[in-house]
């Protein structure tokens, strides 16, 4: 994409940096809202009258599931404890780490991994867990089967030990080792493999790559981070946005075929021509939702290592199908034809799009007026609280009380980078 005519050399890259970040994120979602509410978007409409309905809805499923309002933070570790089993706090537990910084790093290992295989995949997978024999899917499977992966040393480069996942490893995984650890056959299949393989290994180069980043006390691997982020801690407390600013400045390359300006990677950035700016940034929208997903789930392994978190409700909602569906399936929003709901649509169409900038913005909304009800802070009460109690609980919810099996209300093309 060029840029702007008479712009000053260095000014597009100068502008795609602006995009890396949830400000960025959240702003342009917002104006999409805006746009939605106006009735000027090409896809939806925004019904603003059911939204208190919808809040109520989440903070009833809030109730269900933490009736203390115990509300820990959206993160991958919650679904390390599917079954009622924190397979996670068992293995840390029976695990001799030499230090603080070494338990850190290797669940950063697990947690950077996990993330970045857990799009969306497919109605027909799930994962069957040999110790109690019970069948995960979704989410929960894609977290149980990486959980194990990691722990069998699948991502190890050095026999012995298991609990790493290493950079030259992570370059060389082949699909047939990553489709046996996810089980996967012809009765069981999963959607977009091959995608996710490929993540891995451009994880695996991308750390390889940068040494004074990922090696900065081991061999190179994504737990490294852990030193990089460490090291920028000032008075106990690293800001969340450092996190992602690390995630998205660091990981940028490892993302496929996707837009980049002035020679900045932008990751999940995608077009949609209603969003209008006066430079080379017109049409874009970032969202970032692996990323973000990832920079909320590395929280906990840096408080247990020490480290303070502020500010964690300066990262966005999730701009994925669980939380986008709930407001759908709540009548916020509505399809101006109802028969795009009848196919599939590609991740970068400008219904995925426009989907996914109005879910971001509402789940601003909603996150307020649960706060309202329950007479709580945003501090008392973070984003990545509503999310986890929460909508994206309450987007499974409601689709399984209104479709047999819970599909989403519009089902998305996946290549297992995206959802």
């Amino acid at each position: 994409m060029s840029g702007a005519a008479g712009a000053e050399p260095g000014a597009d890259a100068a502008l795609a940096r602006g995009l890396l970040s949830p400000r960025a994120v959240r702003e342009r979602a917002h104006r999409m809202l805006a746009l939605g509410v106006a009735g000027e978007l090409p896809h939806f409409t925004v019904d603003s009258g059911r939204l208190c309905r919808c809040a109520d809805y989440v903070l009833d499923t809030i109730r269900r599931n933490y009736p203390t309002f115990q509300v820990p933070f959206h993160a991958r570790w919650r679904h390390f404890a599917a079954g009622g089993f924190d397979r996670w706090a068992t293995l840390d537990r029976d695990t001799p780490w030499p230090s603080d910084a070494a338990r850190a790093r290797a669940a950063f290992d697990l947690a950077i991994v996990s993330v970045l295989l857990d799009a969306g995949a497919g109605p027909d997978w799930s994962y069957l867990e040999a110790a109690s024999g019970e069948r995960f899917a979704r989410s929960e499977g894609l977290a149980v089967a990486s959980f194990y992966m990691f722990a069998s040393g699948l991502f190890s480069a050095r026999p012995g030990e298991p609990l790493r996942a290493d950079a030259s490893r992570l370059a060389a995984l082949q699909v047939n080792e990553v489709a046996a650890g996810f089980q996967i056959d012809p009765r069981n299949p999963m959607v977009g493999l091959e995608g996710r393989v490929d993540l891995l290994r451009r994880l695996g180069r991308a750390a390889l790559g940068r040494p004074a980043v990922f090696a900065r006390h081991d061999e190179a691997r994504p737990g490294g981070l852990f030193d990089h982020l460490a090291a920028q801690v000032e008075g106990g407390l690293l800001p969340a946005e450092a996190i992602l600013a690390a995630l998205l400045g660091h990981l940028g390359p490892i993302w496929p075929g996707r837009i980049a300006l002035g020679g900045v990677d932008l990751g999940d950035t995608w077009r949609h021509p209603s969003l209008v700016t006066d430079d080379a940034t017109t049409g874009l929208l970032p969202f970032h939702k692996l990323s973000q997903w990832l920079a909320y789930s590395l929280i906990e392994p840096l408080q247990a290592a020490g480290v303070g978190v502020s500010g964690v409700d300066a990262l966005t909602g999730l701009a994925e199908y669980r939380n986008g569906g709930l407001f759908v399936d709540a009548g916020v929003l509505a399809l101006k034809d109802p028969n795009e709901a009848e196919r599939p649509h590609p991740a970068d169409s400008t219904l995925v799009v426009e989907w996914r900038a109005l879910t971001v913005a509402l789940l601003d909304d909603v996150a307020g007026l649960i706060r309202s009800r329950l007479g709580l802070t945003p501090e008392q009460f973070p984003l990545a609280k509503a999310l986890e109690g929460g909508t994206w609980a309450a987007g499974r919810r409601i689709a399984r009380e209104k479709r047999p099996g819970g599909p989403p209300p519009i089902m998305v093309i996946s290549d297992g980078t995206v959802f």
